[in-house]
């Protein structure tokens, strides 16, 4: 792979491209993706170099996408092609945030959840025709951001067991990218077997007009679906939209065994707010909030299905329009 282009150009510049000029793109290549290899993506960023300038750059650890993200915004491209999954597409726009470089994400993951929210097909080959396509029709559109603590996301957070949970799966991957949902599932059902049974650790939401929300875990979602189980959405908080401005958040009271079940079933059947359940409090149209440990054990933080850390306390918010993207 080479490294990313070097020149420069400004907004303008880029708005007022004729007819002969190629955009420019900085690919940033996952190559520990879960459903793609070396082959295919070198066939992918080959494609693209019959419609844009390119140049393409593997990651090589955690956190090194937003770095070249960061990268790719000095170097003036008018976008940066993310080919991985949703930890990939995270890290880019944590690099991407406020700029106007845009994010054409194409579809290397297990389970791919911003690329389907944003309309980009799942199936790699169609995703990269549907890019180059796009080369005639670029109209990038503004997307918002939530953030906890110092990180963004795009579509979703939780804190707690689902935190705990990501942990897990993502210390195996192996087993996650060949079992996909079925290993969530399993690992979920152990993790709160051995630790959410009894004395999990408690947080508290603190709302502006001084309302808080106690409880065992909290899901914040910045798009209408979760997640998805294989080809099914998951849909806890309903009433949310990527342009919305407002986050939606739910949380979960307790653990109990007799309420979980129920959660569940909200949570696998598109039509059922999870936040109707009698052990959930919903926290609708949030803007900011204050997470904060009841107990003084660290909090465990996912965002868009990536494990970020623990926290005693963490500060949420959401940005309209945060990021550009093409789709």
């Amino acid at each position: 792979m080479s490294a990313p282009l070097a020149s420069s150009s400004s907004p303008a510049s880029r708005a007022a491209l004729s007819a002969t000029d190629r955009r420019r793109l900085q690919v940033i290549v996952n190559p520990k993706a879960t459903t793609t290899d070396a082959r295919l993506r070198a066939l992918v960023v080959h494609a693209l170099d019959h419609r844009y300038e390119v140049a393409a750059v593997d990651t090589e650890g955690p956190g090194h996408a937003t770095e070249l993200a960061r990268a790719a915004v000095r170097d003036g491209v008018d976008a940066v092609v993310t080919l991985g999954g949703d930890g990939t597409v995270n890290e880019v726009a944590n690099g991407l945030v406020g700029t106007e470089v845009a994010l054409l994400p194409l579809p290397g993951g297990a389970t791919n959840v911003y690329h389907r929210l944003i309309g980009m097909p799942a199936d790699l080959v169609d995703a990269t025709e549907h890019a180059l396509a796009l080369a005639d029709h670029w109209e990038p559109r503004a997307v918002d951001l939530g953030r906890v603590g110092d990180r963004w996301f795009t579509f979703a957070a939780g804190v707690g067991l689902d935190a705990d949970v990501v942990r897990r799966v993502d210390a195996r991957p192996r087993l996650k990218a060949r079992f996909g949902p079925w290993f969530f599932a399993s690992v979920a059902v152990g993790t709160f077997l051995r630790r959410y049974t009894v004395g999990p650790p408690r947080l508290r939401l603190e709302l502006p007009d001084g309302t808080t929300h106690d409880g065992v875990t909290m899901i914040l979602q910045n798009a209408p679906e979760f997640t998805y189980f294989s080809r099914s959405p998951v849909r806890l908080v309903h009433g949310v939209e990527l342009d919305s401005g407002l986050l939606g958040g739910a949380v979960l009271r307790h653990t109990r065994p007799t309420v979980m079940p129920g959660v569940m079933v909200r949570a696998l059947v598109p039509s059922l707010a999870v936040t109707a359940g009698r052990s959930i409090d919903g926290a609708p149209d949030l803007e900011r909030a204050t997470l904060r440990s009841r107990d003084e054990r660290p909090l465990p933080i996912q965002v868009d299905g990536d494990y970020a850390g623990e926290v005693h306390e963490a500060e949420i918010a959401v940005r309209r329009g945060a990021l550009r993207v093409v789709a």
